[in-house]
């Protein structure tokens, strides 16, 4: 590419006779050089801010990519979470469900050896009403023996 500098350090060989003026030339090539140095800053100037502009898109694409791992991990560990606090949840229902019936279980124990501890002592208590009654039988013939002898 031609530079502003190319431009105005460009010679050219003087004819005699049809030439151009050389002031006319050189005062064109004195306006073309301001305008094509201009054109050149600008052009220089773009190229750099569209650098710029790739750099920061690489960036941000970047930090999109990271987002968007960091968003797959999240609802991934959010799944993970959901699952763990599901199995919790079913474990903690089947031990009250365990530790209930086992209570129910130890209930119905205790309820059978009350029932049980009820018919020995009713068994006891029929068992000492026949003494009393046989004790009761005995003395009431001391008592008519008594009588019987005293007539």
């Amino acid at each position: 590419m031609i530079t502003p500098l190319d431009i105005e350090n460009k010679k050219f060989s003087k004819q005699m006779m049809n030439g151009y003026n050389v002031e006319e030339v050189d005062e064109f090539l004195d306006e073309l050089t301001t305008d094509y140095e201009k054109a050149y800053k600008q052009s220089t100037e773009l190229k750099t801010r569209v650098d710029e502009l790739e750099r920061s898109l690489l960036h941000y694409k970047t930090i999109e990519d990271t987002l968007q791992n960091t968003l797959v991990m999240a609802q991934s560990t959010a799944e993970e979470v959901k699952e763990v606090a599901k199995q919790q949840a079913e474990q903690i229902i089947k031990e009250a469900e365990g530790n209930a019936r086992k209570a129910v279980d130890d209930l119905g124990q205790e309820i059978l050896m009350k029932k049980k501890e009820l018919e020995d002592i009713k068994k006891q208590f029929e068992v000492y009403k026949a003494k009393m009654e046989s004790l009761l039988i005995s003395q009431l013939e001391l008592l008519k023996d008594i009588n019987k002898d005293e007539e």
